[in-house]
């Protein structure tokens, strides 16, 4: 069965990616379809955190109240205990001025942006399955796909977008070159405890093992737990055993954790890190579906946010005629890539849970107790300080001889 409905962009995924990209085309009055194979609010993968400039998106967009109203925490404090120090402070903050990152569980943050994009206009089809992304003469024209009723329906558009994660349906139909790989570096199991107090974000590093923990909704703190990915087997083969075991590598943080209770069971996650070309003749790519890092450093959702951002405008431009299309979407993809770029490679140096060179060591040592420093540090993983300007040379050495002059 066929459709002669005509829309400006069908967009695949309505989660992080998906939904704010179809609520942003919607607002600038183009017609809309966003589509995923979930119904709302439901839960996934996720690595739940959104740091200061996703919050400012939240802001800009006008939805971030929601979030706070869901009772969902607010997030001020960063801590990483790399054994010798401590490194801890309050984050620089974003562009308009915010420090507060939130970590709301996905049934509440997803179901929020799909409300979002229902009232900017976009139609959305939950529970509904892609099963073909129609391609002819070179270019993607639309989809085809059924919802719950099992008819199968064709529907047509000037671009489809693929927000549907980093084993993208339509990123696989396109199949678009990847750049800037790296392989799966640690294997992360996450769960959530009840009467687990904590201040802002915990993250602990220890050789080979690392975890963080969050403050999330309805009182309950997710605790996510890494290991190498050359030792993942052993890790699954006894997860509960495993996750509680590493926990005792920070005795005060384990004695805290035994004294609360667990209230879901574990869940697991790896990535392998890639970037993809975001764009082709008819399609675009948005979120993880796009660029996928290791969730150490808890990027994905404001990654997901600008990039929505980013390729919201660049369709506009196109469709507007303000542009042409490889214009248009070549400048969102540079403009994703440089963003990001620094922030990746410091992900990966982390996600091997290898131990702080020496010279890190050695800078960690200097930045402890320094305010200033601390804060600067703390904000590599908020993404408002760049890894670039943190290591300069020029900053590092402020930093030591500081340190020094103590």
């Amino acid at each position: 069965m066929t459709n002669e409905n005509e829309y400006d962009a069908i967009v695949v995924g309505a989660r992080c990616a998906g939904s704010p990209t179809a609520m942003l085309l919607a607002r600038q009055g183009r017609r809309t379809l966003l589509v995923d194979r979930a119904t709302f609010p439901s839960d996934t993968v996720s690595t739940h955190f959104i740091h200061a400039k996703g919050v400012a998106a939240l802001r800009r967009w006008g939805v971030l109240d929601h979030v706070i109203a869901s009772g969902c925490p607010a997030v001020d404090h960063y801590s990483m205990d790399f054994g010798p120090v401590t490194i801890a402070g309050t984050p620089r903050p974003a562009e308009d001025g915010g420090v507060l990152g939130y970590c709301p569980r996905r049934t509440v943050l997803d179901k929020i942006l799909v409300d979002a994009a229902v009232e900017a206009g976009a139609e959305v089809r939950e529970g509904f399955a892609v099963d073909q992304i129609v391609v002819e003469d070179g270019r993607v024209v639309g989809v085809r796909g059924h919802g719950a009723d099992g008819i199968h329906v064709e529907e047509r558009a000037a671009i489809v977008v693929g927000a549907d994660g980093r084993n993208s349906r339509v990123a696989k139909a396109v199949d678009p070159p990847r750049y800037n790989e790296k392989p799966m570096l640690q294997w992360s199991y996450y769960t959530y405890f009840r009467d687990l107090p904590v201040s802002g974000m915990e993250i602990v590093v220890r050789p080979d093992r690392g975890w963080a923990a969050l403050p999330t909704n309805d009182g309950l703190t997710l605790v996510v737990v890494g290991w190498p990915m050359a030792e993942s087997s052993a890790y699954k083969s006894d997860v509960e055993a495993n996750f509680f075991k590493t926990l005792e590598l920070a005795p005060e943080f384990a004695a805290r954790v035994a004294a609360a209770t667990r209230v879901e069971r574990f869940t697991g996650t790896a990535c392998d890190n890639f970037f993809r070309q975001p764009y082709g003749p008819g399609w675009a790519l948005v979120g993880d579906a796009g660029y996928t890092k290791d969730p150490i450093t808890a990027q994905g959702i404001t990654d997901a946010f600008r990039d929505a951002e980013l390729c919201a405008v660049a369709i506009g431009a196109w469709l507007d005629g303000r542009a042409s299309f490889d214009d248009a979407l070549s400048t969102y993809q540079s403009t994703r890539d440089a963003a990001v770029g620094p922030i990746y490679e410091f992900t990966a140096q982390l996600a091997s849970l290898a131990p702080p060179p020496a010279e890190l060591q050695q800078l960690l040592g200097a930045a402890y107790g320094n305010t200033e420093a601390m804060a600067d540090f703390v904000s590599l993983t908020t993404g408002t300080v760049s890894p670039v300007d943190f290591f300069d040379p020029g900053n590092i050495g402020r930093i030591m001889g500081a340190a020094v002059g103590a």
